[in-house]
């Protein structure tokens, strides 16, 4: 049974000791969801979320993503265009693990919704390019997974292995996905900072003045590692139209290297996402997702029969030029002040200098994660140039699937895959 919005504000007061709570609402997800969550309001104003696990899985991924912000030093923070939460304070909550963080205004797009074209497609693409241009330092120091380019080869081949050994696995998605993996051409890439295998649900959006999207904050950041940048170009496999845009983009803004295969990467994995749903449900001995992967397969088999191998072994030079081409010769430059209607810049950087930790955080046995609350007063204020829609505002809504939802969420992106195809 989901927590009510009364129950999760007076975790807030266990987690953030001297906060007083004046207004709560529940955040737009189902009670299906993963998390039990909530927004609310504090007495000098600002806003905070509070999350709790359903269960232990989404109890990790909770934890991963507090490690992986707390990551983010000031310095960080101070090179992305966009924000990251702060974790303020944790607790423990029916024994799991909760965490409150900062609240950020936005809205959101879903990947089956970038419509083509510049605008929110070309603000995802320069966002994500920003992830990838972060130094591998960060991962390194917070121990943070980092994989070479041979390392996400072998991963990939791993899967296809466990996957094959079902035998469930269509003939035809074996040879293309082998003949991709026997590509070396395919996997010369430079390996970056990625945010895990992010979508557009990730991000929030503002419009400018003009009216033009841009991207203000991104909010899951539990994947956070060294590893191929086609990964968090996966979703759009499901936004057909907005790939030229998105890649443009990217491409005029990545630091890294040209990556003439990155689509093809891109789409590999997104196809390999079938694969890992196989294996889940295989080794789990879910039968009904056991059945429903392997009907999503064949459907997958069908549409890509005529379709162009991922290999790339047959990269020319113009490829490599035409790659090289669309990346600028000189970087544009971004607005480092984060002076933005959610955060107070001087506050958060005395709070979060480089030799800081962002909140007091503790182990999941433990009953509170104190803060001291002192100079915190407008730190996740919203001016009155946040979007409307108040305290269920979508900027702060989970977009993670519930389980109801995951079987025709796949079918609505093979859908789009077949059309594409």
């Amino acid at each position: 049974m989901a927590r009510s919005p009364l129950t999760l504000a007076a975790s807030v007061t266990s987690a953030l000791p001297g906060a007083v709570v004046v207004g709560v609402a529940a955040l737009s997800e189902g009670a299906g969801g993963r998390y039990d969550s909530a927004v609310a309001t504090l007495h000098d104003g600002a806003k905070v979320v509070i999350r709790v696990p359903v269960d232990a899985g989404a109890e990790n991924d909770l934890r991963s993503d507090a490690r992986a912000l707390g990551a983010l030093t000031q310095g960080v923070r101070s090179v992305l265009p966009f924000h990251a939460p702060f974790v303020v304070g944790e607790t423990s909550v029916g024994g799991r693990n909760a965490v409150v963080q900062t609240w950020s205004p936005g809205y959101r797009v879903d990947a089956a919704h970038v419509p083509s074209g510049p605008g929110v497609a070309s603000a995802l693409g320069t966002a994500i390019a920003a992830v990838h241009a972060l130094p591998a330092s960060i991962v390194r120091d917070a121990g943070l997974p980092l994989l070479t380019a041979a390392q996400v080869r072998d991963e990939a081949e791993r899967l296809l292995d466990r996957c094959e050994a079902t035998g469930l696995l269509p003939f035809g998605l074996l040879r293309r996905w082998s003949t991709a993996l026997g590509s070396d051409a395919l996997w010369r890439f430079e390996s970056t900072v990625t945010a895990g295998g992010v979508d557009p649900a990730s991000f929030l959006f503002e419009d400018d003045a003009e009216g033009v999207p841009r991207v203000t904050g991104l909010l899951h950041w539990g994947g956070l590692s060294v590893g191929d940048p086609a990964k968090d170009l996966r979703w759009l496999a499901s936004a057909p139209d907005a790939r030229t845009a998105v890649l443009d983009a990217y491409t005029d803004a990545a630091s890294h290297a040209p990556d003439a295969a990155l689509w093809e990467r891109a789409r590999l994995h997104a196809e390999l996402e079938f694969a890992a749903w196989l294996v889940q449900g295989h080794e789990a001995g879910a039968e009904s997702v056991v059945a429903d992967a392997v009907g999503l397969l064949h459907a997958l088999d069908e549409s890509v029969r005529d379709a162009p191998p991922l290999a790339q072994d047959s990269i020319t030079v113009d490829d490599a030029i035409a790659a090289l081409g669309r990346v600028a010769s000189d970087t544009a430059a971004v607005d480092t002040s984060m002076q933005t209607d959610t955060y107070d810049a001087e506050a958060l950087g005395e709070y979060t200098a480089d030799d800081a930790e962002p909140a007091a955080r503790t182990s999941a046995d433990e009953e509170t994660a104190p803060l001291e609350w002192e100079g915190w007063a407008d730190a996740g204020t919203s001016s009155a140039g946040a979007t409307a829609g108040g305290d269920t505002h979508p900027s702060v809504h989970d977009v993670e699937p519930r389980d109801e939802d995951i079987d025709e969420a796949a079918r609505n992106a093979l859908r789009r895959w077949t059309e594409s195809a």
